[in-house]
């Protein structure tokens, strides 16, 4: 088991707005590879047990939505929310939560979240496998930086949110972040 310091390289199954597709829903599948999203990019990704849930939806994404253009005046190229969701959860929480700027990326098969060590098992809220709540920064497919909630185990009764949030990677990007905050943290692949 070692720490892994680059994403992981997988394929996400998204859908797309595409007006050529004919009827009442014009969208298509199609693939974004790990490389396509973060090569090049300095991007923020936060990772969330689920769309529509109430953390989730309304303090977690909210407030990175709202602190978008100050990520971005920060030299941030992206923020992205990842969830052990499928793409059409994805989309419709997107539109409920009027998200505008945080890309909304769907690991529906858990892939990505598996290979970040960060899949635990939620059975016991009715889940099943769903992603632990962390926010890292990824400068070119590298893990800069990583915040992982504490408590990290299957079926945890509570559900963390202290260090995922959008304030804690502000202060880190401004150097202000105080040193109890969070350790570095990597991710471990068993």
């Amino acid at each position: 088991m070692g720490a892994i310091e680059t994403v992981p390289s997988v394929v996400f199954k998204t859908r797309v707005r595409d007006e050529s597709v004919p009827g009442p829903n014009p969208y298509r599948w199609q693939d974004l590879t790990s490389e396509e999203i973060f090569k090049g990019k300095k991007v923020i990704v936060f990772s969330l047990p689920g769309a529509f849930t109430p953390t989730c939806s309304s303090n977690h994404l909210p407030r990175y939505e709202e602190l978008y253009d100050e990520f971005k005046a920060l030299g941030v190229d992206e923020v992205i929310c990842i969830s052990v969701n499928d793409a059409f959860t994805m989309f419709q929480w997107g539109k409920q939560q009027e998200a505008k700027n945080v890309f909304l990326l769907p690991d529906g098969n858990g892939e990505f979240t598996r290979k970040m060590g960060m899949l635990v098992d939620k059975s016991n809220l009715g889940f099943g496998m769903r992603s632990w709540r962390y926010s890292m920064l990824v400068n070119d497919c590298k893990i800069e930086k990583m915040f992982v909630e504490p408590g990290y185990e299957d079926n945890c009764p509570t559900d963390p949110f202290e260090v995922s949030d959008a304030d804690t990677m502000l202060a880190y990007l401004k150097g202000t972040e105080s040193s109890g905050v969070s350790e570095p943290v990597k991710a471990f692949v068993g």
